[in-house]
């Protein structure tokens, strides 16, 4: 039964708020799965229907903006990242009635909605793909994802999801090729060299602003081009997508925005403001475990420091601060040492830990050995320039950073800056300053 009272719709217009269009850089953000949020009819899923109930308490706490995760029609393999349709709602969490009815309360509370966009990869339930398998090599249909005859094309590509997969192409008999994935293989990634791809989802976007949401989360935007003799990360042709995406946004409805997940360090992350022209907010990722470290020590300076590192962006953009992501205390952006110390403070219990994408948990150790840990040294000259390498010393300095030993009292991380590296400084050639 639902309880949730009539509303009124026309009584309560969906609105821009306040009109500011720049409402994001002092928004309070709020995540939540719908399934697991409010229930409004006991059977065990929570729904549109129940979160609405709900939105008072949520106002009472200070929120001013919620993120809501995937809530499309899904296998549910990825928790809903795997999107067999973009334009509806899984009717598990209730209707398109109840996702409207739910915007306009929201309106109604002054609440904005951000949405997820997922938009490198679909299920390979959606139509698109179904249709794309079936269809002749040459034709426009297959053309909407990424396939090869073979699967050593970009071979210089990480795998993501090493635990699982042990290629970023998956064999398809029914289309008798490969298709190309970065996550798992049951999403197959679309191929953005591909106009049309680019306009659906456009489409797909101006089709959820027009319900009245006000901002989408890009899901995994630095792998959506590919191209040879790269890594496929963070490619120019993948920046020149998202600056179409946003034109387009703009145009289409002023004061939305569009929120970046890329968990890479924010030197890298800056590039997805470009120039004020692509994603209004991007997520500090750095930061995060970085404010657990400061509580665990009782010292500020593993979150002055990342932040006195994290470099200036345009003036209409914003960093978004995050407490937690998805209920998990991720740990990608730091150091091996720093690591173990988070996991014996905050997860002892093995059980509590999660090695979901281990690569990327590897990779980034790699050259994040020095990157806010003890371990690290800085650049005498502060150059600010990228981590770099030495061929003999591969361990990259992080430039501007000064070690500060004090604020470690783990011996395991004592023992670990007794030796600190001594790659030089590719950007100016200087030695790391002792």
């Amino acid at each position: 039964m639902n309880l949730l009272p009539s509303i009124d719709e026309d009584e309560l217009p969906v609105t821009d708020l306040d009109g500011d269009e720049l409402w994001y850089k002092d928004a309070v953000i709020y995540q939540l799965h719908v399934k697991a949020f409010a229930d409004s009819n006991n059977d065990g899923i929570g729904d549109f229907a129940g979160l609405t109930e709900k939105l008072g308490y949520l106002q009472e706490l200070g929120v001013t903006a919620l993120w809501l995760l995937p809530f499309y029609p899904s296998p549910g393999r990825d928790d809903g990242y795997d999107i067999a349709d973009y334009g509806a709602i899984n009717p598990d969490f209730g209707t398109m009635k109840d996702f409207r009815r739910f915007i306009v309360e929201a309106k109604r509370r002054g609440l904005r909605v951000i949405t997820e966009l997922v938009i490198n990869h679909t299920s390979d339930q959606h139509d698109w793909f179904k249709r794309a398998r079936r269809s002749d090599p040459d034709s426009s249909a297959r053309n909407w994802y990424v396939w090869s005859d073979t699967d050593q094309k970009y071979a210089g590509t990480r795998i993501i999801f090493t635990d699982t997969e042990k290629s970023n192409w998956t064999w398809d008999p029914e289309a008798g090729q490969f298709y190309w994935h970065r996550f798992f293989s049951h999403q197959p990634d679309l191929n953005f060299d591909n106009p049309r791809v680019v306009s659906a989802l456009a489409q797909v976007m101006k089709r959820w602003l027009d319900t009245g949401v006000d901002g989408f989360r890009l899901d995994a935007i630095p792998y959506l081009c590919e191209r040879d003799g790269t890594n496929n990360e963070n490619l120019p042709e993948t920046h020149a997508i998202i600056r179409k995406l946003r034109a387009q946004l703009d145009a289409y409805a002023k004061g939305k925005v569009l929120l970046a997940e890329a968990n890479q360090w924010p030197e890298d992350v800056q590039e997805y403001f470009g120039q004020g022209d692509e994603c209004h907010m991007a997520y500090h990722f750095p930061l995060m475990p970085r404010i657990y470290m400061a509580i665990a020590q009782a010292d500020r300076f593993p979150i002055t420091d990342i932040l006195r590192q994290t470099p200036d962006i345009p003036s209409n953009c914003q960093w978004a601060l995050f407490l937690r992501n998805h209920d998990e205390l991720t740990l990608e952006m730091v150091t091996d040492v720093e690591r173990d110390y988070l996991w014996s403070t905050y997860a002892n219990d093995p059980r509590a830990r999660i090695n979901v994408r281990s690569s990327i948990t590897a990779t980034k150790s790699a050259w994040a050995t020095i990157s806010i840990s003890a371990t690290a040294t800085a650049c005498a000259r502060r150059c600010n320039g990228r981590r770099t390498a030495t061929a003999d010393s591969p361990a990259p300095i992080r430039h501007g950073f000064t070690p500060r030993p004090s604020w470690i009292r783990s011996t395991a991380m004592s023992r670990s800056m007794s030796k600190p590296s001594r790659a030089a400084c590719l950007r100016c050639s200087v030695q790391p300053s002792d």
